[in-house]
């Protein structure tokens, strides 16, 4: 493969990492230990703000509603409704079975929703309110009895941002907690006397988010371990520079680590939209975070053919993939790896992080080569049944009593042989 790094990205630094791993099992060990002791002091030492009742009362939630604007409302209201009508579409491609394998041998598999999810809305330097939707929306529509969501308090109120809880409530939680960190992700996965225990949990978070729900993984279910948000853009000579920098730039102004991938057949193009992101920068009030990520994290590739770019972007995996070219169709089926896909440039991912429907929780960090984002089909599990005639289980003595024999196990053997004789 011909490909030329124009950029490279620095090198990730770990050295951190222990230290972080060694914090988050402090602090999960006292929740486990202290219940709600524990999460009281850590929203105190770490969010700064003191707090006696972690749920958030129906008043306060009613209150939350009404203090943002109609428009505001509104257009929460138009995201919801197509993360819903997507997430239904995709919950019904998963259907039920049952298949008559031999005669008189049924098999089947029902998909049951878990009894309960705890969703995890981040706080961070502005407020979430589209996470409150995609990882809420996707349990409800899953048919889970109990939705909890968690949020950390805004430092300034005291409790959290009126927008993320209203987008809470469009979006149809059950409960809501105003607490954060790791000290949430450890009250939902072992219950404390104010916040009873889920069966998954899911949602973002900043590293030590993410190392929590590592660590408690196993005690609950995840939908996955996510770090910093990323982009790749394939594009070549049809791409317009402009669309091609504001995409790179909509990424970048995420967080410091913020990765932006540029993948292109075009050093024209390239040259032109590295002109085009300095004057964009220029007037982006996120320019000093967007700035950093991009020279810190930013990289940009130069590939032959757009066959080339699809390989490059199929070995790194990116959360976001987005194609600026005119013939995107005669090449989007040969990429396979990635969280969302976003073809043409009509179809940028800023529309997928708030309104289009598909959810914007997605695997990072190259876990894209091994499976897709959030969905409604990760709050259901598939159960297995069975259920034979006479026939069925005649069908199937003989070979089943042979293999338990040859594994050595004459309960099995005798269980299959009793079936058998029909005893």
């Amino acid at each position: 493969m011909s490909r030329t790094i124009l950029k490279e990205a620095r090198p990730v630094d770990r050295s951190e990492q222990v230290a972080l791993t060694e914090a988050v099992t402090r602090i999960i060990s006292a929740v486990r230990q202290e219940g709600d002791e524990a999460v009281r002091r850590f929203s105190k030492e770490f969010d700064h703000v003191e707090l006696l009742d972690f749920r958030v009362s129906a008043a306060a939630k009613e209150a939350a509603l009404a203090q943002i604007s109609p428009q505001d409302r509104a257009d929460m209201e138009f995201a919801a409704n197509n993360i819903r009508r997507f997430a239904s579409a995709q919950l019904e491609a998963l259907s039920e079975v049952e298949v008559e394998t031999l005669p008189g041998v049924h098999l089947g598999h029902r998909k049951i929703p878990l009894d309960s999810a705890g969703v995890y809305v981040p706080g961070g330097r502005y407020p979430l309110p589209s996470a409150a939707l995609m990882g809420i929306l996707p349990a409800r529509v899953a048919g889970v009895r109990r939705v909890a969501a968690c949020a950390p308090p805004d430092r300034r109120s005291g409790t959290i941002n009126t927008h993320t809880l209203a987008a809470m409530q469009v979006a149809g939680a059950d409960e809501i907690y105003c607490v954060g960190g790791v000290q949430a992700i450890a009250a939902l996965a072992y219950g404390t006397p104010s916040i009873a225990p889920v069966d998954i949990i899911v949602g973002p978070g900043n590293a030590y988010v993410t190392e929590a729900k590592r660590q408690v993984f196993g005690q609950v279910s995840i939908d996955f371990l996510a770090g910093p948000s990323e982009v790749l853009i394939l594009a070549d000579e049809s791409a317009k520079p402009t669309l091609v920098a504001a995409d790179l730039l909509a990424q970048a102004e995420h967080d410091l680590r913020a990765r932006c991938v540029l993948v292109s057949t075009s050093p024209e193009l390239i040259e032109r939209v590295l002109e085009e992101m300095e004057t964009q920068l220029a007037g982006l009030t996120t320019a000093e975070v967007a700035r950093v990520s991009w020279e810190n994290n930013g990289a940009i590739y130069l590939v032959s053919t757009l066959a080339e770019g699809v390989s490059l972007a199929n070995e790194l995996a990116p959360e976001h993939l987005q194609v600026h070219s005119v013939d995107w169709r005669s090449i989007w089926q040969d990429l396979t790896n990635y969280g969302s896909l976003f073809l043409g440039e009509d179809a940028p991912v800023v529309f997928g992080d708030y309104t289009s429907g598909t959810n914007h929780t997605l695997p990072t960090m190259g876990t894209a080569r091994l499976h897709g984002g959030l969905w409604a089909g990760m709050f259901v599990k598939i159960a297995t049944h069975q259920w034979m005639s006479p026939e069925g289980r005649r069908a199937l003595t003989p070979a089943t009593e042979r293999l338990a024999a040859l594994e050595g196990l004459a309960g099995h053997a005798a269980a299959a042989r009793l079936r058998g004789e029909g005893r």
